[in-house]
């Protein structure tokens, strides 16, 4: 086996065919097919079964995916080791959070651990994060949750071991344009807005999609508004109300511009998210235990 075959099945893994793998890789796609077929003949087992609709691992593709996560990373850490670089986290983070929360885990970082190099990759993406963070292509990655179990919040975690860790609350606010009828209100339940126009994200898959659809009922009407920035706009213009993180709308509050409604809302969870079979890997205890205290 040779690495370049072990990253190429991993590529072939994570976007599901031969075409996809090769430009992600930058190849052409009858060399990633090669590469495929050589590391089969090596290990004399079939890893794919091919499709019409992709590629689907076999048995021995399932145990040969862990055994490249493993290998790879280890590979990654001799060289490092190897060329004295030392620790460098490789730490993924949602764009939405990337500006507001990660400098704060990097100054705990530099703090307690200032040798420790960081690479920070700003990811648009959930599944992304994870799949990188399931993949061995980062260490760590920050997103956003809630309750007990990763996934909570209404994603669909990857299969492999992640671990993670919650690092703060991200309170959510409800909000709308000064003067609106139920402004001033305390108290109020999710009933009382029966009628409004709520203002979401264009993606359900976003987090504050998702607590939307945790927290109101499926009979108040949903607007497709873009993103934060949209529906912040269009909240003050007064064409619906919407859930946004306090840290989004703070200056708006303040400065007036939208006031906050008087209904309880549930906070999201700043989530650290590791593989949890990768911290015996040298110094990766020490760099989780600096970001998450």
């Amino acid at each position: 086996m040779e690495l370049r075959q072990l990253r190429t099945f991993e590529a072939v893994v994570r976007h599901g065919t031969v075409t996809d793998a090769a430009v992600a890789l930058g190849l052409a796609p009858s060399s990633v097919s090669e590469q495929i077929r050589t590391l089969e003949r090596s290990l004399e087992v079939t890893l794919f079964d091919r499709g019409p609709k992709g590629m689907r691992l076999t048995g021995a593709g399932e145990r040969m995916l862990t055994w490249a996560h493993r290998l790879l990373s280890q590979a990654e850490q001799a060289r490092r080791e190897v060329t004295e670089q030392g620790a460098a986290l490789r730490l993924g983070a949602l764009e939405s959070i990337a500006a507001t929360h990660v400098p704060v885990v990097l100054a705990r970082l530099s703090e307690r651990r200032p040798e420790i190099g960081v690479q920070v990759h700003a990811e648009i993406s959930r599944d992304t994060l994870l799949d990188d963070v399931a993949a061995g292509r980062l260490d760590v990655a920050l997103l956003l949750d809630n309750g007990d179990t990763l996934g909570a919040l209404g994603f669909e975690p990857p299969t492999e071991p992640l671990a993670f860790l919650d690092l703060a609350p991200v309170p959510l606010a409800l909000v709308a344009a000064p003067g609106h009828s139920l402004s001033g209100r305390p108290d109020l339940r999710p009933a009382d807005l029966r009628g409004e126009r709520l203002l979401v994200n264009n993606s359900p898959a976003c987090s504050f999609w998702m607590a939307v659809e945790q927290t109101f009922d499926a009979d108040i009407e949903r607007v497709r508004a873009g993103g934060v920035a949209v529906m912040r706009a269009w909240a003050q213009q007064g064409l619906g109300i919407c859930l946004l993180p306090e840290f989004a709308v703070a200056t708006d509050l303040d400065s007036g511009s939208l006031v906050r409604l008087g209904l309880p809302t549930p906070a999201l969870s700043l989530r650290l998210v590791w593989r949890a079979d990768r911290e015996t890997l040298p110094g990766l205890r020490d760099i989780l235990y600096a970001a998450s205290s």
